[in-house]
């Protein structure tokens, strides 16, 4: 029994260690093509593009205002868009407060108590409820509730749509309301170094860019011929990422307009909101492999966007497996006499130190730099380290506990915001790229 035991803890110690190593050079490389700034790759073209904007809430009466607000403000011609408060199962007076400033208010209900609910099944209500938007409209962007957005984003959107072909999406920089604090500057720092080093790197390659749930314009064209809203995981946005790559559909990243979430403040508030993303990622994920494999197979997408889309879909596996090759390695220097549990040696704690210094502070520092205009400050150093430390742990309860759970697509758990109406950023309007930005 133990040489089948030891054998086995070998075989899985050498597949995690093989798959975090790829994971590891795959990333890295890719950050390289996130370096160079460069101008934008689309010209400037006058407001031709018309909009479709949905913003599903689910009793947000403390926050609905400030968006209504900004995208009445949006520097786009007015007749070339329109949007919509998806008030949701509302018990409060987000509908309410959303007229009272002018806006569109669709409002859904469930059929019962036991019906589903969420984020999908209100955009897939909206859209039938407002019937031939794909005549109406060229594009649908979402955002959340909570957001702000740079008033320039239609007319950047549009210009990029209209050069490159009228793709099917694209997704625009992923900005942050809020980072004070250690839960919400890991957020900030996540996205900083995303945005830069993992969606406009991808995109320089010509490869699919993440679809981040908001901030992200939709062909109608597209979207009414499949169906409408049909995505009904707890992870929509990377649900309909997923599908629109397998078929070979074109996702472009805009590094030029933003749009400004807010981030969870407490650590409950972030292992919710962590887990409903496990659980969402694992199951389209899981349900999807096999399909990019064909994918690949028929010729439906070449290498570069198959790599890109595994590494993506299985980037959670990180924690997973790290879990995996603890256990395996503990499991093997338990069966050999005399050799410690835990064996560091000062090479491989070398290396760890520089790939930590490189892939997480390095790269963040730089991006934070090139595209806020923020410094590198001693000071941030120990929020940073904490940060690192607590997702760590946490993220591998997260995924694990998501794994576990991916199963249960139906029941969803609201964020809920810590940062009310007067907190808010003064207007998405006063805030825009720094000049040399990508």
């Amino acid at each position: 029994m133990e040489p089948f035991l030891r054998s086995l803890l070998q075989v899985v110690a050498g597949v995690s260690a093989a798959w975090l190593g790829l994971m590891m050079i795959y990333q890295m490389g890719l950050s390289i093509f996130g370096f160079k700034r460069k101008g934008k790759d689309y010209q400037d073209h006058d407001p031709e593009s018309r909009f479709l904007v949905l913003v599903p809430a689910h009793n947000e009466e403390k926050v609905i205002g400030d968006i209504v607000r900004n995208l009445q403000q949006m520097d786009y011609p007015k007749e070339l868009y329109d949007f919509y408060i998806i008030a949701d199962n509302c018990t409060d007076h987000t509908a309410e407060e959303a007229r009272k400033l002018g806006a569109k208010v669709i409002e859904t209900r469930k059929e019962s108590e036991d019906s589903p609910t969420g984020k999908p099944i209100a955009l897939r209500k909206a859209l039938q409820s407002l019937g031939d938007y794909q005549n109406r409209y060229d594009l649908m962007m979402i955002f959340d509730a909570d957001n702000l957005m740079d008033t320039n984003m239609f007319r950047e959107v549009n210009s990029q749509y209209l050069d490159k072909g009228k793709p099917d999406f694209i997704q625009c920089y992923l900005g942050a309301k809020n980072k004070k604090g250690v839960v919400a500057w890991f957020y900030y720092t996540g996205y900083t170094l995303t945005n830069r080093f993992f969606d406009l790197a991808k995109h320089r390659l010509g490869l699919n860019v993440a679809i981040g749930g908001t901030g992200f314009a939709m062909s109608t064209a597209y979207l009414y011929k499949r169906g409408g809203w049909t995505t009904m995981s707890l992870t929509e946005d990377f649900e309909i990422q997923v599908e629109a790559t397998l078929e070979g559909r074109r996702i472009l990243w805009n590094h030029y307009t933003r749009v400004y979430d807010e981030k969870p403040t407490s650590m409950r508030a972030s292992i919710r909101q962590k887990i409903r993303w496990g659980q969402g990622h694992w199951y389209v994920a899981l349900r999807n492999t096999g399909k990019l494999f064909r994918a690949l197979k028929n010729g439906t997408i070449g290498f570069g966007e198959f790599m890109s889309l595994l590494t993506y879909m299985y980037s959670l596996s990180v924690y997973v497996v790290t879990i995996l090759q603890l256990v395996a390695s503990l499991g093997l220097a338990a069966l050999t006499p005399g050799k410690p549990l835990m064996n560091f040696s000062l090479e491989g704690l070398a290396w760890g130190a520089l790939l930590f210094t490189y892939s997480y502070l390095f790269l963040f520092y730089l991006a934070d730099w090139m595209d806020n205009g923020i410094r590198f400050s001693v000071k941030t150093l120990p929020v940073m380290f904490a940060g690192f430390v607590a997702n760590m742990i946490v993220g591998a309860f997260n995924q694990v506990v998501g794994l576990i759970r991916c199963g249960d697509q139906q029941h969803w758990a609201k964020t809920e915001h810590a940062i009310g109406a007067a907190q808010t950023l003064a207007g998405a309007n006063t805030i825009q790229l720094p000049s040399k930005a990508a």
